[in-house]
């Protein structure tokens, strides 16, 4: 039967069906083909502070360079060091030269070609002091990053040159092998030299920031979240699966897990250890506990009273805390107690101990308050000391914690200072007001020398203004030294040295602790929690 023959009400009972059946296939294969943008959104702690990659400085601040921008190297998901915009490079034979060889497509995100001197322009303008960087120090194993740092030398005899557009060799003062995990740190980030030309210290700003990472900026909205979108430039931006990425910083942790329960986030920040059993029940696939290299501890002022030149009254509020107690019952495990200053779990490298850690804590108490009495304090004329911390409920907590420690077994009085991340910064530098105060680092690199070299008289992140010459002077032998096991013996001699001085109180040793979705795929723990959102993807959900 012809379609003419067809009466007009069964042609279109045949009819509609068939076109409603082509036309959600239709749709089927334009979704297929036009998928909609996957966008990760991720909690972010504190506002970061700025993001220029040579002045960045905080954890969150560092999230969102690594994405925005890319060194000569990066880390794979499991933490390795692999190529990134270097797509190879080479060692000479003494170890003191290392040449990087650059992807001849590595753009801009406007377009322009990423070449040698853009990077000779970044790694400059970290170790000139006009530009204030935090981390200049961490370049200091490049020839004339120290003397350059303090003042003694122009940055352009910074030990860095281009051979060509695509080619950079590195000088060192001594082996680093250690060298190509460095160079993944934002210190270590390329800088477009128009942009930085044009607006000084302003060109990180939205609307002209301009990016060689796999995103560049779209938007920044003060306390509320930083959005980065796909940079259609990047070199392997055909391996990218995230279309945007949207940090939202928050420092109320409570808050960022209300957000998590309630999908509005994709990962969070870090959790509320004081709830780490409860999420461990709760989201047992989603929560992500795992060994990271970083140490919590609080810093003593050292230019002033009462801890200048008082390494007994140190030692004795060191000795009187119970980390056990903090890490286990009101950390819920999810931390690690801490004696020293470099993590366990760090390359080739057994972290030191004080005497006194394995004692019985009935002995440690007794002997915190003999020194504590040698230093000239006593019931009749307690220690008034006061904390500082930055706002957010666990280091309020551990702070409440510690000060009844102090009290209840020497009879200190302390007084807690909460203050905003940005403001707490600015106090702690200026050693103005301060006296002991929370501090913490995270490796920028697998390495001991990543904790110690911070704690140098002269290192930029020393806001204790530690200052000993046997201790730089250990540090700066074993940047020296090939052989690997002598090195190790010198930078253990160095945290021995540093731990009997007690310019730091360590408390604990962290571990990472995320929620992550499960329809984050890529993701990956790691020990040093660096996860570029370009190597994750949203799966169907």
């Amino acid at each position: 039967m012809s379609a003419a023959s067809v009466p007009r009400c069964c042609l279109r009972s045949v009819l509609l069906p068939a076109l409603a059946l082509a036309g959600a296939a239709g749709l089927f294969a334009t979704a297929l083909a036009n998928p909609p943008p996957q966008i990760l959104r991720l909690g972010n702690g504190p506002e970061p502070e700025t993001l220029d990659p040579q002045r960045g400085e905080g954890v969150s601040t560092l999230n969102l360079l690594r994405d925005l921008y890319e060194g000569l190297t990066g880390f794979s998901p499991v933490g390795e060091v692999v190529p990134a915009a270097a797509d190879r490079w080479t060692v000479s034979d003494d170890g003191l030269a290392y040449t990087f060889h650059l992807r001849e497509d590595a753009r801009w995100s406007n377009g322009d070609s990423v070449v040698a001197d853009d990077f000779v322009a970044g790694l400059r303008r970290s170790v000139d002091p006009a530009t204030g960087s935090k981390y200049a120090q961490l370049l200091s194993p490049i020839e004339n990053a120290e003397g350059i740092s303090r003042g003694e030398l122009p940055p352009d005899r910074l030990g860095v040159e281009a051979r060509d557009a695509h080619t950079l060799r590195i000088r060192l003062v001594g082996p680093a092998p250690y060298l190509p995990g460095l160079l993944a740190h934002p210190a270590a980030f390329p800088v477009h030299r128009p942009s930085l030309a044009q607006y000084g210290r302003d060109f990180a700003r939205p609307g002209r920031l301009v990016s060689n990472g796999a995103y560049r900026l779209g938007e920044w909205v003060v306390q509320s979240q930083v959005s980065l979108l796909r940079n259609p430039y990047y070199w392997d931006n055909a391996h990218t699966a995230i279309d945007e990425v949207i940090y939202v910083p928050t420092e109320d942790l409570a808050s960022e897990l209300k957000r998590y329960r309630a999908g509005e986030l994709d990962c969070t920040y870090t959790i509320p250890m004081n709830q780490a059993r409860w999420l461990r029940g709760l989201f047992p696939g989603d929560l992500h506990i795992a060994p990271y290299i970083g140490s919590y501890w609080y810093g003593y002022n050292l230019r002033r009273a009462p801890f200048k030149d008082i390494p007994k009254l140190r030692q004795a509020l060191s000795m009187a805390i119970d980390r056990e107690l903090i890490a286990g019952k009101l950390l819920q495990d999810a931390v690690l107690p801490a004696y020293g200053l470099v993590a366990p779990g760090t390359a080739g490298y057994t972290p030191q101990r004080p005497p006194w850690a394995d004692w019985p804590r009935e002995r440690r108490v007794a002997e915190a308050q003999r020194l504590y009495a040698e230093a000239g304090y006593g019931a009749g004329h307690p220690l008034e000391v006061e904390l500082r911390y930055n706002t957010s409920e666990d280091h309020r907590r551990i702070a409440i914690l510690i000060a009844a420690m102090w009290k209840q077994r020497l009879g200190v009085q302390t007084r807690l200072v909460n203050e905003e991340w940005k403001v707490f910064l600015q106090n702690r530098r200026s050693r103005a007001q301060t006296e002991v105060f929370r501090g913490g680092w995270i490796a920028d690199y697998d390495d001991a020398g990543a904790f110690l070299n911070i704690l140098r008289s002269f290192d930029s992140q020393n806001d204790e203004a530690y200052a000993n010459p046997a201790y730089d002077a250990l540090l700066a032998q074993a940047q020296q030294e090939p052989d690997a096991a002598r090195r190790r013996g010198l930078l253990q001699q160095a945290e021995g040295l540093l731990l009997a001085d007690n310019p730091i109180l360590p408390i604990y040793y962290y571990e990472s602790k995320h929620l992550v979705k499960p329809w984050v795929g890529g993701w990956r723990d790691n020990p040093l929690d660096i996860h570029y959102s370009k190597d994750l993807r949203l799966l169907p959900h």
